[in-house]
């Protein structure tokens, strides 16, 4: 007796509905027409059709929903599937490419760059792509800009990257966002001429200020006697 679990419904072939003869014309028998075996056979395969379009995505259903035969729906379904795994292979080969070249964006807090990190974890999650935590500790850390390089070492030699997350790492370095910002600023003075000269300026004593005036006054009205007029 055929019974739902009997994979031959899927895997030995389709289900052939019965046909009558009736007055020499040919046709398929009537669900009431069917013997006790063929009436269990068709029994199963429409169990089987509802098994299998339940658990569809709805695009995917929609192009299978129009078959009634199980065999045939579950044929379908597999050569979708093979066309979804070539894109899913492609989608993890591009996700595998943006976290190798992941990198700072200049101008971005430290949380904007984290929200961005995690973003793109999730995407890989998603797709269940195994990351070991020490590569996704040290790729976080390795990329950030030279002005939290000290703090970068400082949690390498605090934290444990094999059981330190991410969301830790972020926590421990804005309670340090303000110094590395200092740390740019400097970095960014000392790169701009025309910047390092307003700093020395603006950070010169009043003293000092009056004291380069007065030199330079003096200078103005001193005349050698030996100067010719």
């Amino acid at each position: 007796m055929t019974t739902l679990g009997d994979k031959s419904l899927l895997l030995g072939g389709p289900l052939v509905w019965p046909t009558i003869t009736v007055d020499g014309v040919t046709r398929p028998k009537e669900y009431t027409e069917l013997t006790p075996a063929e009436t269990i056979q068709a029994d199963c395969d429409i169990k089987a059709i509802n098994i299998i379009l339940q658990g569809l995505p709805t695009e995917i259903y929609a192009l299978v929903s129009q078959h009634r035969i199980a065999k045939y729906i579950w044929e379908k379904i597999r050569l979708l599937m093979q066309g979804t795994s070539l894109t899913k292979q492609e989608r993890e080969c591009k996700l595998y490419n943006e976290f190798d070249k992941f990198t700072y964006k200049k101008g971005e807090s430290l949380h904007e760059y984290y929200l961005r990190f995690t973003l793109l974890l999730n995407d890989m999650n998603i797709y269940k792509m195994p990351l070991e935590q020490f590569q996704v500790n040290t790729k976080f850390l390795n990329t950030l800009p030279a002005e939290w390089s000290k703090f970068v070492t400082d949690v390498k030699l605090v934290k444990d990257l094999h059981t330190t997350n991410v969301n830790q790492i972020h926590a421990h370095l804005e309670q340090h966002k303000r110094h590395a910002n200092e740390v740019r600023l400097m970095h960014e003075r000392s790169s701009d001429p025309l910047a390092l000269v307003a700093s020395h300026q603006m950070t010169q004593s009043p003293y000092q200020s009056h004291q380069h005036s007065y030199q330079n006054s003096q200078h103005q009205q001193f005349v050698s006697p030996y100067q010719s007029s």
